[in-house]
């Protein structure tokens, strides 16, 4: 598929360590043409039939990822990313941001996203709170495909005004 060219400069930025959702996220770039950007501290597999995807390894230095992304994502750009503080910090420079469970994070909800993160935080630095988020599920797959694809068409959008 040839690439839009309202689409020419949008790019997906995947914080890409433990993002479960790169299937979907191949698929939706396929289907737009849009250039896709793996960034994870160690080597991973990615399609090797797919010049629009591309993986950049980083250094293994704590936030060598999220600084990577958030240099160089702005208003033409996805990112897919569970990391709160990195989708803040992209959500500033303009991005248009997705957790890998379909949440979007937006100036409006930016604040209580990291509110509440770093209350979890603390809670389970004192005990109060053991185990980790609930299991993957195939509706968090799903709605974050829908949201996907409503970002590209947002984003789209935003290109062409």
């Amino acid at each position: 598929m040839s690439a839009d060219p309202s689409t020419a400069d949008l790019s997906i930025y995947v914080d890409a360590d433990a993002c479960p959702v790169k299937t979907e996220i191949y698929r939706v770039a396929e289907r737009y043409g849009l250039k896709v950007y793996l960034v994870a501290n160690d080597i991973m597999s990615v399609p090797r039939d797919r010049p629009d995807v591309e993986l950049v390894v980083v250094s293994d230095r704590f936030d060598a990822a999220d600084d990577w992304i958030a240099e160089r994502a702005g208003p033409s750009d996805i990112v897919v990313t569970n990391d709160v503080p990195l989708a803040s910090r992209c959500v500033k420079s303009g991005a248009y941001v997705l957790a890998p469970n379909g949440r979007v994070f937006s100036s409006d909800s930016i604040g209580m996203s990291l509110a509440v993160r770093n209350l979890m935080q603390d809670l389970r630095a004192g005990g109060e709170i053991l185990g980790g988020p609930a299991p993957f599920s195939k509706k968090d797959r799903s709605t974050f495909l829908s949201a996907l694809d409503l970002a590209a068409n947002r984003v789209r959008r935003r290109l062409r005004t």
